[in-house]
């Protein structure tokens, strides 16, 4: 009798402890700081995720995508990270040659993209175009082309981002690329005059700008759409280029050193799902990559639809991604 009596204890005791455990998992997800600000998407994906996983999310934040991946080769298989979200298409080459990213295996359905993209590595959870964002108030005639931009009055100034260190920063680097080819360095030294500053991430560029201190800055089309609904105003719109825009495709992967590699599978299985794509547009103010439980707000039609994209192929962006930012790096010290 005592011997049933100690292996019915024995045994609610174990399962009291498994109970504890899955409790206890811990998934740890670097991204970069505006995920994860109380604004951002991080709060409420979080909270969704846990309530379905019965685990605890651990934000890491880093000022933006090109940063996470020098984190990440610092870290090397040391890292923390069991999943690593906020890279990009123009940077996933890079991350798969450090060996540090496992394969997801999944097949998820409903994921689109203009262009479409498809990765065994990575997956997509949201894009956008890069655009130069302006203050109506004080920007009459805003550039309408890129070559606009660089050759216009530079007493009309633009922030924009690093792209040593920042994702959007690159996309303009690959965006004039793309656009002026061999003379990217000739229009970067013509642009230079036009540059206020240059920031490490978005964020601080976009706080600049809407504080005065630029009546331009490197953002998104779908930046206007933020100030439309969460604060009623038209001030701040998106200028349409005639050339075309470069697109930024986000994406998310899981690392060889997850603690936990069936979590964070599940996290990358959730990031596809309507519950997680139906923060994005109103929390980090992109195009979500897949369905949504409810239409988009209708400010989202009315932003500024490119006519043509550009996207360069991801190992061309790793072979050249050193001698462009040295070229940029030249042409903006005026060397």
């Amino acid at each position: 009798m005592r011997r049933g009596f100690f292996t019915t204890v024995a045994a609610l005791a174990a399962v009291l402890s498994s109970s504890a455990a899955a409790q206890e998992k811990t998934l740890t997800v670097y991204t970069y700081e505006s995920f994860v600000a109380e604004w951002g998407p991080g709060p409420k994906v979080k909270q969704a995720f846990e309530t379905a996983c019965g685990c605890t999310v651990e934000w890491v934040g880093v000022a933006d995508g090109v940063e996470l991946l020098t984190r990440l080769k610092l870290e090397g298989e040391g890292t923390k990270a069991d999943v690593v979200l906020g890279l990009d298409t123009n940077l996933i080459a890079e991350a798969k040659a450090t060996g540090l990213f496992a394969p997801h295996g999944l097949s998820p359905e409903g994921l689109t993209v203009p262009g479409g993209f498809s990765d065994d590595t990575f997956l997509p959870y949201d894009y956008g175009h890069f655009a130069v964002i302006y203050d109506t108030e004080t920007l009459k005639n805003p550039p309408k082309s890129l070559k606009e931009l660089v050759e216009g009055n530079a007493d009309e100034k633009i922030v924009i981002e690093d792209p040593r260190t920042s994702t959007p920063g690159l996309g303009l680097l690959l965006w004039v690329k793309s656009v002026y080819g061999d003379e990217a360095g000739a229009a970067w030294a013509k642009l230079r005059d036009r540059v206020l500053t240059v920031t490490p991430g978005w964020s601080e560029a976009y706080g600049l700008f809407t504080k005065g201190e630029a009546p331009m800055v490197l953002s998104y089309t779908t930046s206007p759409a933020y100030h439309m609904i969460a604060e009623g105003t038209e001030r701040y719109q998106a200028a349409a280029f005639s050339e075309g825009h470069y697109i930024q495709i986000e994406v998310a992967g899981m690392t060889k050193t997850a603690d936990d590699p069936a979590l964070a599978n599940e996290f990358l299985t959730f990031m596809t799902s309507a519950d997680f794509q139906s923060i994005i547009p109103e929390t980090n103010w992109m195009m979500p990559a897949g369905p949504t439980h409810e239409a988009l707000p209708a400010a989202f039609d009315r932003l500024v639809k490119p006519q043509k994209t550009f996207l360069m192929p991801p190992e061309e962006v790793e072979a050249n991604r050193k001698a462009w930012i040295d070229e940029w790096l030249a042409a903006m010290s005026g060397k």
